[in-house]
């Protein structure tokens, strides 16, 4: 039977073109990494082929034995990477080898440096795949067929990476995946034996499916035959599988850049056995740097899940729940039915026994690091600590060990790199002291700048500076730690001088004192304010912004208009520092008009170094404006 030869010429997006160009550039270095992501495509395939085969053996035909090879033909300067997995319909190939990063392409062309080793790094965490021919070939043809798919429905598809593609129905005899790539002039060291086994060896010697290439043996004596055989090149072996003490550093570290497509060595790993009711094994790692789509909660990555070495889901947050979505690896269990399906999966209680304990294991890991290694943990915090900040909101049963993971900037040292555990701060809490505080902004420099510290600072109370934006959603779900609350000093009223008897009889005397001020601009602000009050917080600036316990920061009160929210409405209270020159001139203002500006002006300030938005900066500005002149004169 012949096919009638359907052929369409497709091009790129714009954003492809650029990608491609721009990683023939960046990873030239590292121009060997393209087998690897070629023969990790290949064992997905055999992989997804043998998980569907489960329930329809008719899919594997006359071929059940799933292998990968890899050929070369000098002449032709070529090398062809053959599977006979799964295979591809015309549409797939559409939608998986005529597009690129869907999701990510901007983001990846943003964030490129121009450096050729990080930029390498941003590409491995891209996952480009197939992509990663075009480093040695100036043209990539793939020929495949779906299993289980008519002989005459096989697909092919070439392409020189300059925009556009051609596509093609063709008679395929075999199902599966031919990749054949037209390597460029500079590439002929590839075009040799001892070479590909190599780099076979090195980056694909841990895939669970045989890697096949010929074997040329030349005769011993003249006039011999010369004979050709296929030799498995790699291990073959499921890695996971072995005993640890079988297991060399250096191969859990190739073994990692296997599963995590990840050109650097991890940060650490775990290789755990469970047996009894539910067995498994779990070997996960996590990674030094962070993928490029770490804050993407929707990313569908991480843990591997097998049942007996067969490939079932790869689902980061059935396996591994959202803030640590960051972790790679694999789960190998012996207690899943591999009839179940995926939605009865998802709710299975084997499925929770192995997320519980592998969540369990990370978090033990992570203790023991910051314990024995802090430098390695702040590394990790470093590049990971944001998505865990996620972890009290999210995982109640692991609130505490979550807890004393975090790290935060303190004003103990004003600096603003994240090193002051939870446990850190209580060490060195004063005596009396039952409240860990901290201040939540915009920025590291609003927070430590804060007018609300003024008095803490005055006493010598340590407060944490939060400014990652997951800080606000932190705080309302992290409330306590070891038997102590969370304040904020920007909330609510304070009472740090609850045993001092003097400072309150001081205070309540201010308060007496001020009573005129206070009524005078609270009717002067009107509905801008809940209230106005005498300040216990301020020593050295006017005034500033008290928030109810249940309100929302200022800054992210901002952000959330800004992006199309509408909030409750709510007041802020106004605290006024009654022994500050500026209020002590505002009490002696006889005229109202004057009163009545300088109290919006420090209303507006207040408003300002919360990292709020002004409803009429204009209106701010030209009062300002008044009052300088008034003084100049």
């Amino acid at each position: 039977m012949t096919v009638e030869a359907k052929t369409e010429t497709r091009g790129f997006e714009t954003e492809v073109n650029q990608l491609l160009d721009l990683m023939i550039h960046s990873l030239y270095s590292n121009k060997e990494i393209f087998m690897r992501e070629l023969i990790s495509n290949a064992s997905d395939a055999c992989d997804k082929l043998r998980f569907q085969a489960v329930s329809d053996d008719s899919l594997y035909g006359d071929d059940s034995e799933l292998k990968v090879k890899v050929a070369f033909d000098k002449e032709a300067r070529t090398i062809t990477i053959t599977d006979n997995g799964i295979g591809m319909t015309r549409d797939e190939v559409i939608d998986h080898i005529g597009t690129i990063a869907k999701s990510g392409t901007k983001s990846f062309l943003s964030s490129l440096t121009g450096d050729e080793s990080s930029d390498a790094q941003l590409i491995g965490q891209f996952g480009v795949g197939f992509y990663s021919s075009f480093i040695v070939a100036d043209e990539v043809t793939l020929k495949t067929r779906k299993a289980g798919d008519d002989i005459e429905n096989g697909v092919s598809w070439t392409s020189k990476g300059k925009g556009e593609y051609d596509i093609q129905t063709i008679e395929k005899p075999a199902r599966g995946t031919e990749i054949t790539l037209h390597l460029r002039e500079d590439e002929d060291e590839l075009l040799n034996d001892w070479k590909l086994r190599s780099i076979i060896t090195q980056y694909s010697d841990h895939i669970s499916f045989p890697v096949l290439m010929d074997k040329v043996t030349e005769p011993e004596e003249e006039g011999g035959e010369t004979t050709i055989e296929e030799e498995t090149v790699n291990q073959a072996s499921a890695l996971w599988t072995l005993s640890k003490s079988d297991i060399s550093d250096d191969e859990y570290k190739e073994f990692y850049k296997h599963v995590a497509h990840d050109f650097e060595d991890p940060l650490d790993w775990i290789h755990n056995r469970v047996e009894g009711t539910n067995e498994y094994t779990s070997l996960l790692y996590l990674p030094k740097r962070a993928p490029f789509d770490l804050y993407d909660r929707e990313s569908k990555n991480g843990i591997k899940l097998y049942v007996q070495r067969v490939f079932i889901l790869e689902d980061s947050e059935q396996l591994m729940p959202k803030y640590l979505r960051f972790v790679r690896g694999l789960v190998d269990s012996n207690s899943l039915s591999l009839n179940v399906s995926r939605e009865i999966l998802q709710s299975s209680k084997v499925i929770d026994s192995i997320r519980n304990g592998s969540v369990k294991k990370i978090l033990t890991m992570l203790e023991k690091m910051a314990k024995n290694d802090p430098e390695k943990y702040q590394s990790f915090w470093n590049e990971f600590g944001k998505v865990l900040k996620e972890g009290p909101g999210e995982d109640f049963g692991n609130k505490e060990k979550v807890g004393k993971l975090m790290r935060f900037a303190s004003t103990h040292t004003d600096s603003e790199d994240q090193n002051v555990s939870l446990d850190d701060y209580i060490s060195r809490m004063n005596e009396g002291q039952e409240k860990i505080y901290y201040i939540a902004a915009d920025t590291h420099s609003a927070a430590k700048n804060s007018p609300h510290l003024e008095i803490f600072r005055k006493k010598g109370i340590e407060v944490l500076l939060l400014s990652d934006r997951v800080d606000e959603w932190l705080t309302s779900h992290f409330t306590e730690y070891d038997g102590k609350s969370l304040q904020s000093v920007a909330k609510g009223e304070l009472d740090l001088d609850k045993d001092d008897e003097e400072s309150k009889k001081e205070q309540e005397k201010k308060a007496k004192e001020s009573e005129g001020l206070i009524k005078r601009m609270k009717d002067s602000l009107g509905d801008k304010v809940e209230e106005v009050r005498i300040s216990t917080r301020l020593t050295s600036s006017p005034a500033c912004i008290v928030l109810n316990q249940q309100d929302m920061a200022m800054h992210m009160q901002r952000l959330m208009k800004e992006a199309g929210h509408e909030l409750p409405g709510s007041k802020p209270i106004l605290e006024i520092n009654t022994d500050h020159p500026i209020v002590k001139r505002l009490e002696e203002e006889k005229s109202d008009d004057k009163f009545s500006d300088w109290s919006d002006i420090l209303f507006d300030q207040a408003i300002l170094a919360e990292g709020g938005q002004l409803d009429d900066p204009a209106s701010f500005v030209h009062k300002l404006n008044e009052m300088l002149v008034t003084i100049a004169e």
